[in-house]
């Protein structure tokens, strides 16, 4: 049965292949160390290994001195009377070797020491093999390990520093001063916010590069910025020939800055956009998977801080404009008296407060001064304190002592 299904498999005569081939092909050889005789077999795989002839070499592992750096013989020498002396049954180093041109070329090693009945080495068994692929693979998956921790530390950095900027105008100077934009290559960057169904451009990129007409546009017209908006998905520019045939309106007015790329995103706040953002590259061709997702984690932070900062400027504006509605007009003239006044908010917290003051003359030409002091700086403090304002400018109007007044209000 075994026969005739090894026979419908149709395989090669030389299945399996002999453990020789098998070493070959993979550019590994193997040697036999006699300790007692000094002798090395090594096998023609081997002698490759070390760019040997068979004529270059006698068998002792003294002729391989040629092919190994004095550093590297000198650890390797260390290595194995260190094995050998604190019974080690196996042992494997990677070390250097010198070709015939000069060059020097990563090897490895991996030996298994056969002992006698007392204990004592005689022979050392083992596989020589160019590591030079492998060893360029790995340096490249560090380098590529290193890189991914650059990119997190570089999202988690800018992250950091966005969290100190309060107004949109804070944000846009931590993108173009921090040094994440410098470590991702780009240029520059350019910034739109939706104000009323258009998109305003707040950073612009720069000098120079300033589109007329795109100030202030719709999120339905031609422009990369204007697409991700309304596709709510990132657009990745990969060449100029792209950027050119994607967007000819607006690549006429760029094509001097010396755009090889770009990545445009769309700002995402609580599940709706509240504008996007465009990285500008002039020596990059292509984003690769893992800076896409960088980026793309990178487009959600901002768009957190720039949210938090928009509200913040609006309930800004708000207290601020109920501040200056608590504040008198005009300082009232007061017969016999001179009065000045200096006002300065705290610029703490949201800036503005319920403080206030007031003047207001009295029966019997008598005057009261009112300064009024809010615990808080947000719009329920003004709101609060304005009330507090009108009933004590009544009260003291009525007459009353200022104790009665102030227990009134």
């Amino acid at each position: 049965m075994d026969d005739r299904v090894a026979g419908a498999l149709s395989l090669p005569d030389d299945w399996p292949a002999h453990p020789d081939l098998s070493l070959a092909l993979n550019r590994m050889g193997s040697f036999d160390w006699d300790l007692d005789s000094g002798l090395m077999h090594m096998d023609r795989p081997a002698l490759d290994v070390f760019d040997l002839r068979a004529e270059e070499y006698d068998g002792r592992p003294e002729s391989l001195g040629p092919r190994v750096p004095p550093d590297e013989g000198v650890r390797l020498d260390a290595m194995v009377a260190q094995a050998l002396k604190s019974g080690q049954r196996n042992y494997g180093a990677y070390f250097r070797i010198l070709r015939r041109d000069g060059t020097l070329r990563w090897t490895h090693t991996q030996a298994f020491i056969r002992r006698d009945g007392t204990g004592r080495p005689v022979r050392i068994i083992g596989v020589v093999r160019d590591a030079t692929q492998e060893l360029d693979d790995s340096t490249a998956r560090r380098e590529l390990d290193a890189e991914r921790r650059r990119r997190t530390s570089l999202v988690e950095g800018t992250t950091a520093a966005l969290a100190h900027a309060r107004t949109v105008r804070d944000v846009i100077e931590v993108l173009k001063n921090s040094q994440g934009l410098a470590h991702l290559g780009a240029t520059s960057l350019v910034v739109g916010l939706i104000e009323s169904g258009r998109i305003h451009l707040v950073a612009d990129g720069p000098e120079g590069s300033f589109v007329p007409g795109t100030r202030y546009t719709r999120t339905n017209e031609p422009y990369p910025m204007s697409e991700v908006v309304r596709t709510l998905m990132p657009r990745f520019i990969e060449s100029a020939r792209d950027f050119a045939t994607s967007y000819p309106i607006l690549w006429p007015h760029i094509s001097h800055l010396g755009i090889t790329s770009a990545a445009y995103l769309p700002l995402i706040a609580q599940a709706r956009p509240i504008g996007a953002i465009g990285l500008l590259y002039s020596d990059k061709g292509g984003f690769t998977g893992d800076e896409r997702n960088l980026l793309v984690a990178l487009g959600s932070s901002i768009a957190q801080s720039l949210q938090r900062a928009m509200l913040y400027e609006q309930e800004h504006d708000l207290a601020e404009g109920l501040q200056q509605a608590m504040l008198p007009r005009r300082i009232p003239e007061v017969p016999g008296a001179q009065v000045a006044v200096r006002y300065r908010s705290a610029r703490l917290g949201r800036d503005i407060g319920g403080d206030w003051y007031d003047v207001i003359p009295l029966p019997g030409g008598r005057v009261g001064a009112v300064i009024g002091d809010v615990q808080g700086h947000d719009t329920h403090a003004a709101a609060v304190m304005g009330q507090l304002r009108i009933v004590l400018r009544a009260y003291a109007a009525e007459g009353h002592s200022p104790a009665t007044v102030m227990a009134r209000a």
